[in-house]
């Protein structure tokens, strides 16, 4: 039936019944036993640099460590790896003031740090590395550390986030770095640019959303869009085109970000129709180009949407594999901000716990049966 085998652990459990009422019994049948230790999978050579773990969480960030100071605290020894970027997207942010609790506002990288020693706090195990293959399709979800540690897991949670897209322009990248003017957010950073000249660059819904909120708070907002047309509904382009202060730079391509080394001051940008090369100033540069999920490794044994987000059941953190979360803005494409990661970590954390425990009754029920060869044969 199936589902006697859901764990390693109660594979072993029937594996030590069978030694001690088989094969010390002179009705002993070794073919017979041999082909139900097949048929359950039991892997009496399994190499031991396996490790176990009751819940594993992939990735940092506000998503991954509010998961694993719930998953602490509910005994389930959290196994955190932080992935390429230690604390996710908010490690670029310069200034977090829209998060609650921090009346005067705190950095993005002391956010993490404070995040991850309360995480540790509670007992949570964070470790450096990244997740580069997964397996979900067997009964234990198997996930590899650097192409060389494997982990098996009763539970993953999911926090990989979403990378936002840059132009890739050398400036571009070094005043971003600098936390002097560059930014993928208008809704976390346009506060900072009150009463300024800003410019944005992007053609889709979100980038007309974003100028439009800037527009509120920003003297000027500049929008470059790179051809000829938009790509947003024709609503959202009709908003942009009425607001006053924003002014639509149709095919025109960004050259470079100005500045004085430590802040942006403007930026230069070419009109792809006549080649025209002129500098606009401005004292933000906001990238709105669209965002990347950090799904790849999954897609064998996930269900991702066309754009590469996972898909998680509605009102929940759970995939379509059972004993699999999903966290943060790799499933959220649409508000993206650290206090909806961090109550989407928090849900991941919960979901698995209650995972774990339906699992265990099911376990502890089968323990309490008398572990015969026909009672064997049921469950297989």
């Amino acid at each position: 039936m199936g589902f006697a085998s859901d764990t390693i652990e109660l594979n072993a459990i029937i594996f030590k019944s069978l030694n001690t009422m088989v094969f010390r019994s002179k009705d002993f049948n070794k073919k017979h036993t041999f082909a139900l230790i097949k048929k359950q999978k039991i892997d009496l050579n399994m190499p031991t640099t396996i490790e176990k773990i009751k819940c594993l969480i992939i990735g940092s960030g506000p998503a991954g460590y509010t998961a694993a100071i719930y998953a602490a605290r509910a005994n389930m020894n959290p196994v955190l790896y932080q992935g390429m970027q230690p604390g996710g997207q908010l490690t670029t942010t310069n200034e977090v003031e829209n998060f609650p609790g921090y009346v005067d506002g705190v950095s993005g990288p002391e956010m993490m740090i404070q995040l991850q020693a309360q995480a540790q706090r509670f007992g949570a195990d964070i470790r450096d590395g990244w997740a580069t293959k997964v397996n979900f399709g067997e009964e234990v979800h198997k996930v590899w550390i650097n192409d060389s540690i494997e982990l098996h897991c009763e539970t993953v949670i999911i926090s990989t986030g979403a990378s936002a897209k840059y132009l890739g322009l050398p400036s571009e990248q070094h005043y971003l770095k600098m936390g002097g003017g560059v930014s993928a957010c208008a809704v976390c950073d346009g506060f900072f640019y009150k009463n300024q000249e800003v410019v944005i660059v992007g053609a889709g819904d979100s980038a007309c959303e974003e100028a439009h909120y800037l527009s509120k708070m920003c003297s000027k907002v500049t929008m470059l869009v790179r051809s000829e047309k938009f790509r947003a509904s024709k609503i959202m382009e009709a908003r942009v085109r009425k607001t006053e202060n924003i002014s639509i730079l149709m095919h025109h391509d960004t050259v470079e970000v100005l500045g004085d080394g430590q802040v942006v001051t403007g930026v230069k940008v070419k009109n792809k129709t006549t080649g025209a090369v002129f500098d606009i100033p401005a004292t933000g540069f906001f990238a709105a180009i669209g965002h990347k999920p950090n799904t790849e490794i999954f897609a064998d044994y996930l269900t991702l949407d066309e754009t590469g987000y996972i898909v998680n059941i509605p009102g929940t953190s759970k995939t379509n594999v059972a004993g699999v979360f999903v966290a943060g803005d790799a499933a959220d494409h649409v508000y993206r901000q650290a206090i909806t990661a961090a109550g989407t970590g928090c849900m991941a954390a919960l979901d698995a716990e209650r995972f774990l425990a339906s699992k265990n009754n099911l376990k502890d029920n089968l323990n309490n049966k008398s572990l015969n060869f026909n009672t064997i044969e049921f469950f297989l």
